[in-house]
């Protein structure tokens, strides 16, 4: 018998103190698990983008440390959840240890459990659209900036581990909405399951490689 997401270990510190192109591609197949009341929903994290640093001219750490990214230079495992658009919330996973200001956003959930909650949540019945973006899958799971800093080994919001099913395959393009990134832009640094319904259609984007 299977044990249930609820009962399965959360995602230790040490799997998100690496760097975020690691970590990036590691969620893929993993779980998010979100306490809502009584209820759990849950999805397999199917596709992901990868902000490594002050470096990076896409992250929200290029200028340093700020009130907003704070989190971002404290200890991995935490969730970075920020507002865009004066309309979406956005999940994002620090990664790499703390002082480092890398980050993992989570573009796409396949829905798995609380599928019903979920279509209240969005106001919506087709699954593959509950959470096939960023701001959807944090409206469907109830994720929003009182999240922010949250510890995800831990209720209410915490990953489990999981494994891509047998012929999954995952591919890199380049990041969607990063245009001002300059050659930053270009790079491979989004992740996603090859051919998975729920992955975003926000812009397409043609895999540069095979990971």
């Amino acid at each position: 018998m299977h044990a249930t997401p609820e009962q399965r270990a959360p995602l230790p510190e040490s799997f998100y103190a690496r760097g975020a192109l690691r970590v990036a591609r590691d969620l893929l197949g993993c779980v998010l698990v979100r306490r809502l009341g009584r209820q759990l929903l849950t999805g397999r994290i199917v596709e992901t983008e990868a902000y490594v640093g002050m470096e990076d001219q896409a992250c929200h750490a290029r200028m340093g440390r700020t009130r907003r990214n704070a989190v971002m230079f404290g200890p991995p495992g935490r969730a970075y959840v920020y507002f865009i658009y004066g309309v979406h919330d956005m999940l994002n996973i620090v990664c790499a240890p703390a002082g480092r200001p890398e980050a993992v956003l989570v573009r796409a959930i396949e829905p798995v459990e609380g599928i019903a909650s979920m279509r209240r949540l969005r106001g919506l019945v087709r699954p593959t659209a509950l959470a096939s973006g960023p701001g959807k899958l944090c409206r469907a799971f109830a994720i929003t900036r009182r999240h922010n800093g949250a510890d995800l080994r831990v209720p209410p919001l915490w990953v489990t581990h999981g494994t891509l099913q047998r012929g999954e395959r995952v591919v890199r393009s380049a990041r969607i909405g990063v245009e001002y990134a300059g050659k930053d832009a270009d790079r491979a640094w989004r992740f996603y399951v090859d051919g998975n319904p729920n992955v975003s259609r926000a812009r397409p984007a043609r895999p540069l490689r095979r990971a």
